[in-house]
């Protein structure tokens, strides 16, 4: 019995390993180098006599129309002090984001040779949800007031579907989701399964930029939810079948099922257990199936009908 427990211990610890690694490149060779600017610090530690430096080494942040006595005020706002107090507490040493952002880079360019890595800039946003990671032109702009662990005082009014993903680990996450936004081609069929697939296709590239990124992160939601959306589906497949929602153009299904939300709206007694946008996680589940059984690169993957897709896939829920 004892050999027993001792050899699936050795099975599980393999299985899982193997899972792990099944995205993992040699990245080694790779250059992913990039210049860091730390905006916040510069800003919130300058004084008045440092402004004329600070518009000409960010003269982006610094409009013409733009007053100085705007800046000057921002400057010793004892609100936005506060904020980059509390910010410091965590970012105050940037080395291990510098780290997983080099790592990123590097991915993205195994995939895609002629991507050049941005010059990153952190800043404040004032908790600004909507605008976590902007990148515009040569320039990566992430928020770091947004990513300061969901339990932080900063986030009490956030529904916690919101404040659960403003934390140290999912910020590498959504400044992946920004480069993938700009690889694929805006969706032109608008039928469910195509959707949820369009949807998969970005949670895949996440798989391959974030390798070494947990799926809960990566989707953004709770252990429970996730873990439900794994125990359950088999019957969230054949729910979508038996509604005959695959082929529809609903657009009602966009809210229930593909955007953010606390959970999914299947109308049932138990949709609080869910995760909100189920159906990316679905079209996630498809995609994997069809790289599995379907040896395409990349770009084939992105260029891809969404329906040619589904029917190459081989898809089987999970029981």
């Amino acid at each position: 019995m004892r050999f027993f427990i001792m050899f699936l211990m050795v099975f599980f610890c393999f299985y899982s390993c193997k899972k792990e690694k099944s995205f993992t490149v040699d990245i080694s060779g790779i250059d992913g180098s990039f210049n860091l600017s730390r905006f916040d610090v510069d800003f919130y530690r300058a004084k008045q006599k440092d402004l004329l430096k600070l518009k000409a080494k960010y003269p982006y942040f610094f409009p013409e129309s733009m007053l100085d006595s705007i800046s000057i005020a921002k400057m010793k706002d004892k609100d936005e002090q506060e904020l980059f107090l509390e910010t410091q507490k965590i970012y105050k040493d940037f080395t291990d984001q510098k780290i997983k952002l080099s790592s990123l880079f590097k991915h993205i360019r195994y995939y895609n040779p002629k991507f050049k890595p941005p010059r990153v800039v952190t800043i404040l946003s004032n908790v600004d949800y909507e605008s976590r990671v902007i990148h515009a032109d040569s320039l990566l702009l992430i928020s770091l007031d947004v990513f300061l662990g969901k339990e932080h005082t900063f986030y009490n009014d956030y529904p916690k579907y919101i404040k659960q993903n403003n934390t140290k680990e999912h910020l590498i996450v959504d400044v992946a989701k920004v480069f993938i936004e700009e690889q694929l081609q805006p969706k032109v069929n608008r039928s469910f399964i195509s959707k949820m697939i369009y949807e998969g296709k970005k949670m895949y590239l996440l798989d391959l930029y974030l390798p070494e990124v947990k799926d809960v992160i990566k989707f953004g939601t709770t252990d429970d939810k996730f873990n439900w959306a794994l125990s359950n589906e088999e019957q969230i497949w054949s729910y979508f079948i038996q509604k005959e929602l695959l082929f529809s153009t609903d657009t009602k299904l966009n809210s229930r099922f593909l955007e953010t939300a606390p959970f999914s709206k299947f109308y049932m007694k138990q949709d609080d257990l869910s995760p909100g946008k189920i159906g990316v996680w679905v079209g996630w589940q498809i995609v994997r199936s069809f790289m599995k059984h379907n040896d395409v690169s990349l770009q084939e993957l992105i260029k891809i009908n969404e329906t040619d897709l589904f029917s190459k896939s081989k898809y089987k829920p999970r029981k």
